[in-house]
């Protein structure tokens, strides 16, 4: 595929969005929006009691309180996708931990959504306090794994990355 043509119609603090006429690799010309964003991390953080850290989150764009786990945006100046995870786990539930394991990535909306976020297991904590943003309006639960995966199964908890990271994760601890 290749890009004919691009015009941002919007560019704000986190996404662009551009029109592109672009060449699908069938040759087909066609003119797409789409909204570039700088991707994201998302941590699954397990305690020692295999409880997780489940933040209760207000979203203003679903205009709904929302389960999902610690997450942020990448920024140009983080030094790695790991090193922004750890920022984000502390920030958003005060814990840092010494265990990473990676759990790949997902792509949140591929037809028009650049982003791509990084999901993390988090294990060996350590608990401090937490330091939101400003706009950020958050509750922190931690909830025994095996009832967090069966709130990801039933619809308890539909946010993509919280999921597929419950689900990548219940693999590899085989739980």
């Amino acid at each position: 595929m290749s890009t004919l043509e691009s015009k941002t119609i919007f560019n704000g603090r986190i996404i662009t969005l551009n029109l592109e006429t672009v060449c699908l690799p069938n040759n087909q010309v066609d003119d797409l929006e789409i909204i570039h964003h700088p991707g994201g991390t998302a941590i699954l953080a397990l305690n020692n009691k295999k409880e997780a850290c489940v933040l209760r989150q207000y979203r203003h764009a679903m205009k709904e309180w929302v389960w999902e786990l610690p997450a942020g945006v990448l920024e140009k100046d983080d030094k790695s996708r790991l090193h922004r995870a750890k920022q984000e786990l502390q920030e958003e539930s005060g814990c840092s931990a010494s265990d990473w394991i990676e759990l790949g990535y997902i792509q949140s909306s591929p037809g028009v959504f650049t982003e791509k976020v990084y999901l993390y297991l988090a294990m060996d904590l350590t608990i401090g306090e937490p330091s939101f943003e400003h706009g950020e309006v958050i509750e922190i639960h931690w909830l025994p794994f095996n009832e967090l995966f069966e709130s990801a199964m039933t619809g308890k908890i539909n946010d993509a990355k919280t999921c597929i990271a419950i689900f990548r994760a219940a693999k590899i601890l085989n739980l």
